[in-house]
C-alpha cells in the first residue's frame, strides 16, 4: 500500500507544493482545510496530474475535533504516514509586545499550538507500531528570532517549535521524526501573498513555495536536523 501524507491547512502556496512535492514520489494525498471549494479545486488539479488526492473540511482552530477527523483520513486511505502541518489563520497579524494581551494569544494558540499536538497524539499509535513516521511543522521566522513590533504569532509559534524539538528528541530512535521549517518571508501563490499585493504591501522577501516543498523533501528523507531556515539569516 502507498504511502499518505496528510496536509493540514492546504492552500494553493505550500500546502499545494508539498502535495505536488510528495505526489510525485508515489505519495497518496489528504488536504485537509476549511473551505470546501477550496479543497474541491485542489483536488481537481492534483488529480489532474495523476496523484490521488482526497479533501477533508476541517476548522483547526478546533482541536477537539482532530481525532474524528485523522480517523476519516484513515479510512479513505488505510494509513497515514507523513503531516504537514502549516495553516495561517485569516485574521493572524503581528501585534506589537508591549501592546499583546491574554485575548490575543488565546485566539492563536489553539490553531498554532494546540491542534497540533492533538494531530501528533492521534497519528502517534500508528507509527509508533510501523516504526516509522513523520509530523512536519511550518513557522515564521518570529518563531525563531523575535522581532520589535511582530509578536503575537512569534510566542506561541515558539512553543510549538519546542514541542517538535522535543518531539524529535524523544522519538527519533523509534524511527519517528519531527521536524519544522520556520519561513521568513511571503509564499507565493499563496492566499496572504495575494492579499498583500491587494493592500499596495510590497518589500517584503518572497519565497517559492516549490523550494520549501523540496526542502521539506530533504528533511523527511535526510532526517539529519530538527530545523530548517529558509531564506537563511544573513
Amino acid at each position: 500500500m502507498s504511502k499518505v501524507i496528510a496536509v493540514f491547512g492546504a492552500g494553493t502556496g505550500l500546502g499545494l507544493a508539498v502535495a505536488r512535492r510528495f505526489g510525485r514520489e508515489g505519495f497518496r494525498v489528504a488536504l485537509v482545510a476549511r473551505r470546501k471549494e477550496r479543497l474541491d479545486a485542489l483536488v481537481e488539479e492534483l488529480a489532474a496530474e495523476g496523484i490521488e488526492t482526497a479533501g477533508f473540511p476541517a476548522d483547526l482552530q478546533r482541536p477537539s475535533e482532530v481525532p474524528a477527523l485523522v480517523a476519516a483520513v484513515r479510512e479513505r486511505f488505510g494509513r497515514i504516514d507523513v503531516v504537514e502541518y502549516g495553516p495561517i489563520a485569516g485574521d493572524q497579524g503581528f501585534t506589537p509586545a508591549a501592546r499583546l494581551d491574554a485575548a490575543t494569544l488565546e485566539g492563536l494558540i489553539p490553531l498554532l499550538l494546540l491542534t497540533p499536538v492533538e494531530v501528533v497524539r492521534a497519528v502517534l499509535p500508528e507509527w509508533t507500531e510501523r516504526g516509522d513516521g513523520a509530523f512536519l511543522m511550518t513557522t515564521g521566522a518570529t518563531a525563531v528570532t523575535p522581532m520589535a513590533h511582530l509578536s503575537g504569532p512569534g510566542p506561541v509559534m515558539a512553543a510549538a517549535r519546542n514541542y517538535v524539538y522535543s518531539l524529535n528528541a524523544e522519538l527519533a530512535e523509534a524511527g519517528i521524526y519531527a521536524g519544522t521549517l520556520s519561513v521568513g518571508a511571503m509564499i507565493a501563490r499563496s492566499e496572504g501573498s495575494r492579499k498583500a499585493a491587494e493592500l499596495g504591501l510590497d518589500g517584503f522577501p518572497v519565497v517559492d513555495p516549490d523550494e520549501l516543498a523540496a526542502l521539506y523533501w530533504d528533511m523527511y528523507t535526510g532526517r539529519d536536523g530538527v530545523e530548517r531556515l529558509h531564506p537563511r539569516p544573513a
